[in-house]
């Protein structure tokens, strides 16, 4: 593994040890060229996905793309970090079983979204008004009164 400091090829494992629920292998290395320390993850790849974006472009599965918007959304809300790596593994592996290769970013938004739901309301929102391109405060407004239940004393 290559030293993201000083570009050395010669990095030692220092230790290594289970993570996100045994789904992956966390290894803290150091470069004996430059002193450095840092941390790789191994996690099994089942496929090389592709997402095909609205406008047709193609590019390549990033999950530390996905890994950020999500913690974004996160930010700040009382959700472990343990939990937000399994939320995230659990997508990655949903869209990796889905059996396709190419998935539309359509298809990555809507289970985004639907597992944002089940967690945090306020990360939900906060993720929806970027996927969903809210434009002013009205569009927060029409989305957050979707998600409030019917008042059943108004009836």
């Amino acid at each position: 593994m290559r030293c993201p400091f000083c570009g050395n090829a010669d990095t030692q494992v220092k230790d290594s040890r289970p993570a996100e629920e045994n789904a992956a292998i966390r290894r803290r290395r150091y470069c004996p060229g430059c002193g450095g320390r840092f941390t790789t993850y191994e996690r099994v790849q089942l496929r090389d996905l592709v997402v095909v974006k609205t406008n047709g472009r193609r590019e390549d599965f990033d999950r530390d793309k996905l890994s950020r918007s999500i913690r974004i959304a996160m930010q700040k809300r009382p959700v472990e970090p343990e939990r937000i790596d399994q939320l995230i593994s659990g997508i990655v592996r949903r869209l990796e079983s889905m059996g396709e290769t190419d998935i539309p970013s359509k298809v990555i938004g809507e289970i985004v979204m639907e597992t944002l739901a089940r967690i945090d309301n306020v990360a939900y929102v906060r993720f929806a008004s970027v996927y969903k391109n809210f434009q002013d405060a009205g569009d927060f407004d029409k989305f957050v009164s979707e998600l409030r239940p019917p008042d059943l004393d108004k009836a």
